[in-house]
């Protein structure tokens, strides 16, 4: 018996702008969603996903969006519907999941507000039967302790908690189609790995189709049944599963699969999307005996940096009857770092990395504790000493965009630290010095004239990365610096970072919670957890041959693929 469709996308085009500045985003797009079907749709940043699924929204501008095209939702036109009545639709019928539940939700009100506010307007309940409704929303979706945090503002409760709170007010209405855009981008592995979890077993109880939006292949791979493959703004192949995956024809779709970091093999390069599609893509693997060479040369030197049993404590605050609680972030840490090695450090969210490095740059002083660097400790040094201290240990920030001012020009923002540092010499020295650097992070002249604003994340993190290098440090902390990247660029970032490590001989701390890239990158790997160290060692050894249970779990929560 042939299935009904929930939904058919026909010939779908969608362009922004007015008259002579028209740019078309989506070009043509066609494809069709069954009951109880699961659909994939993958592609970079700028091929045309998010804007495919908020013309189904009709979320789209007025005023500055063209769409054309059919969307039959149960054989019903969308795109002829007015604005009153595509409200109906809303929410009731069909619900979305955003890729951010931060900027998605009110944080002027309650979490349990929220979800029961949208029962209110799409049901007929009272205000105590939606708030009942609520709360087994809230177990459904298996959120710890739902009356307390009914009661809970978004920024009192951790990223996969808020995906959550998003996931119950998706589905308080039982919708017939579910939205997923981006729901697990920078979530930890094993946040992500329930997320998706639950969201298919959500779907199987309810027989409500999904529609899953992902720039990550395997991702996508543990969840859909069907997959469509965008690249600038059209469909480039669609089948199932099965045949993605497994027997790919276009060019862009094996660029896809293959930029991933190799969980099983050590390339010297990653593939990228662009060497991939010209077929000028060259890379070997580094082998064991390369590896101990290289490890060889590292470790007979002295460590460039010493973290000798460090914590970091937090108080919360007391209250009349509550007296004031030390929480340790970071607890008895101690491991060493060698010039020219990558150590990676890995973990969920909260066990205490971003915590580790800002303490080692001596951003947030640790409680106790030392650490060395060079061989002289740098928990006591003056203010004058540490600015110093500033030139050789750089950060690389995880969101470049809230790292660089918006209204300076992006050569200025480069400028700004050789001038801070009085290093370079004249300005016109210091102008060819940061157009010379462009150039070597894959930007040309024209860039120096731009505003953030105008570059892709990929872009603008490649200024970040300028913007570290151009101090010439010796130690770089990468704090999740590729976690928001689309797969394809985070590949070139990868490769630019470890091009500029052999060119400049940098050491890298490279903070992560996705362990497929600290494998890739690292020397050695540092495992952490509630603020402890789990593990400590080569980093092949302790992926092949994880010794706690908590590794383990990291590991088996990374999306391996079909």
């Amino acid at each position: 018996m042939k299935q009904k469709p929930i939904i058919e996308v026909s010939n779908l085009h969608v362009s922004f702008g007015k008259r002579k500045n028209i740019t078309p985003v989506v070009k043509g797009v066609s494809f069709t969603i069954n009951e109880n079907e699961i659909l994939g749709i993958v592609g970079e940043s700028g091929s045309g996903k998010s804007v495919t699924s908020m013309a189904i929204m009709g979320l789209l501008p007025k005023k500055t969006s063209k769409v054309e095209g059919e969307i039959l939702f149960d054989d019903s036109d969308l795109l002829s519907k007015s604005e009153k009545e595509l409200r109906k639709y809303r929410g009731n019928e069909i619900a979305m999941i955003f890729q951010e539940p931060m900027s998605a939700l009110n944080p002027s009100l309650t979490c349990g507000y929220q979800v029961t506010e949208m029962l209110l307007h799409h049901t007929n309940l009272s205000i105590s039967e939606a708030k009942k409704e609520t709360l087994a929303l809230f177990e459904k979706v298996k959120l710890p302790r739902p009356r307390e945090l009914y009661g809970k503002y978004p920024h009192q409760i951790s990223g996969g908690q808020m995906q959550r709170v998003m996931i119950a007010m998706a589905i308080s209405c039982k919708p017939k189609l579910l939205i997923a855009d981006e729901p697990t981008t920078a979530l930890d592995v094993t946040v992500q790995k329930e997320i998706l979890q639950l969201l298919k077993e959500i779907q199987r109880e309810t027989k409500m189709s999904l529609i899953f939006i992902s720039h990550d292949l395997s991702l996508v791979s543990e969840i859909a049944d069907n997959v469509v493959v965008m690249y600038q703004g059209e469909i480039v192949e669609q089948g199932s599963v099965y045949q993605i995956f497994k027997l790919p024809k276009h060019e862009y779709t094996k660029a896809l699969l293959a930029s991933r970091p190799s969980l099983d093999k050590r390339l010297k390069k990653l593939p990228t999307i662009a060497s991939i599609v010209s077929k000028s893509f060259t890379s070997s693997e580094i082998t064991q005996q390369q590896r101990a060479l290289k490890h060889k040369s590292i470790y007979t030197k002295s460590p460039l940096l010493e973290v000798h049993n460090l914590e970091k404590e937090y108080y919360s605050n007391a209250g009349l009857f509550k007296p004031k609680k030390a929480f340790k972030a970071v607890n008895d840490v101690s491991f060493k770092v060698y010039e020219g090695e990558t150590v990676g450090l890995v973990g969920e969210s909260g066990c205490g990395k971003s915590t580790l490095g800002k303490a080692i740059l001596q951003l947030d002083k640790a409680t106790k504790g030392s650490i060395k660097y060079r061989g002289k400790e740098i928990t006591q040094l003056s203010k004058q000493s540490t600015r110093r201290l500033r030139k050789e240990i750089q950060l690389i920030f995880q969101d470049p965009y809230s790292s660089l001012h918006p209204r300076m020009l992006l050569g200025q923002a480069l400028l700004e630290p050789m001038k801070v540092h009085n290093i370079g010499g004249t300005n016109k020295a210091k102008k060819t010095k940061v157009l010379e650097l462009l150039e070597r992070v894959g930007l040309d002249e024209s860039y120096f004239y731009r505003y953030p604003h105008e570059l892709s994340g990929g872009q603008r993190q490649r200024v970040g990365i300028g913007r570290t290098i151009i101090m010439e440090p010796k130690l770089v902390i990468c704090d999740e610096s590729v976690s928001a990247l689309d797969i394809s660029v985070q590949a070139q970032v990868l490769n630019l970072l470890n091009e500029l490590k052999e060119d400049f001989g940098f050491t890298y701390i490279f903070i992560s919670h996705d362990l497929a890239v600290v494998k890739y990158m690292s020397d050695q790997l540092l495992v952490m957890n509630q603020g402890k160290i789990e593990e400590l060692g080569d980093a092949d050894e302790i992926y092949a041959n994880p010794q706690t249970a908590y590794t383990k779990k990291l590991i088996d929560a990374i999306p391996k693929g079909l």
